[in-house]
């Protein structure tokens, strides 16, 4: 496949590309992370990505490049068939040790129709076996960082979709994680209430000193969201491009005012780019397969 040189240089030259260092403040490390299931599919092919603690980054790519296969392997949902996950510096064992947790929000909401918000929320602490008393308290203040405190009594079919989303998150920030996982939770959702929650979503992630992983389609949604964003192609799903974005990071200075300038626009071109090689080469290795 013919390339321009010069355009891809001057790419590179925005990104962060080079091999993985160890730092004691990585949260997350991909070491040399593949993935083939057993009909002979690549899913991730020599995925190497170090996070630090308090970096919000957004995996973008096309359908089929493997976000969702990484960020599952992060949960420890999925294991790697070459290569090693490691969660501070360490195995799967460490995570829910003290300051080592996670938790995860998939891209439903996953709501248990017959219970209330607060059941809801509440669900992953009575699976721990927490006290009551505790997790009232632990409820009642993920549903105030998610704006739902005055529907806590309300039943899922009564919400809107971004308000079960809402809820989703608090269940997930009740356990009060020190990192948090985000398989595309907005796509479903009009831009209007997409736009509300990237914002709450920023907000959240710097009044909790969280970690945040995000997926998304988005371009737009991860200049937004993002410090770092991490591009990857299909076919086999590898990253081709890891952008930093040095736009304000104060959760109160990215607002629709940041949407508009020509730094969020700059950004959006320069992924808009990396997305159109992604495709490009999906599609070179899909004439290769026939």
């Amino acid at each position: 496949m013919k390339r321009d040189d010069h355009a891809m240089a001057q790419l590179a030259q925005m990104t962060n590309l080079g091999p993985s260092t160890a730092d004691p403040d990585t949260v997350l490390s991909a070491q040399r992370v593949e993935k083939t299931y057993r009909n002979g599919t690549r899913a991730l092919d020599e995925v190497r990505l170090d996070i630090k603690r308090g970096e919000f980054v957004s995996l973008l790519g096309p359908s089929g490049c493997g976000k969702s296969t990484l960020l599952k392997m992060f949960a420890g949902l999925e294991e790697p068939s070459h290569g090693h996950i490691r969660w501070w510096g360490k195995g799967l064992a460490t995570v829910g040790s003290v300051d080592h947790t996670l938790a995860m929000v998939f891209q439903d909401a996953t709501l248990m129709p017959w219970a209330s918000v607060q059941q809801n929320v509440r669900l992953p602490l009575d699976l721990q076996g927490m006290a009551r008393s505790q997790s009232d308290t632990r409820v009642r203040d993920a549903l105030q960082l998610v704006a739902l405190e005055r529907f806590q009594q309300a039943y899922p079919r009564e919400l809107s979709g971004g308000m079960q989303m809402r809820a989703s998150i608090a269940r997930s920030l009740a356990t009060r994680p020190n990192l948090l996982l985000m398989d595309e939770p907005f796509g479903a959702l009009d831009e209007f209430t997409r736009n509300k929650l990237d914002a709450d979503l920023r907000r959240i992630w710097s009044q909790q000193d969280l970690t945040v992983v995000f997926v998304t389609h988005s371009i737009y949604e991860a200049v937004y969201l993002s410090s770092r964003v991490v591009v990857m192609a299909a076919r086999p799903g590898r990253i081709i491009a890891d952008v930093p974005i040095e736009g304000p990071h104060a959760a109160g200075l990215r607002d629709d005012a940041f949407r508009l300038s020509p730094e969020f626009m700059g950004y959006c071109k320069v992924l808009s780019d990396y997305l159109t090689l992604a495709n490009q080469e999906g599609g070179a290795h899909d004439a290769l397969d026939h």
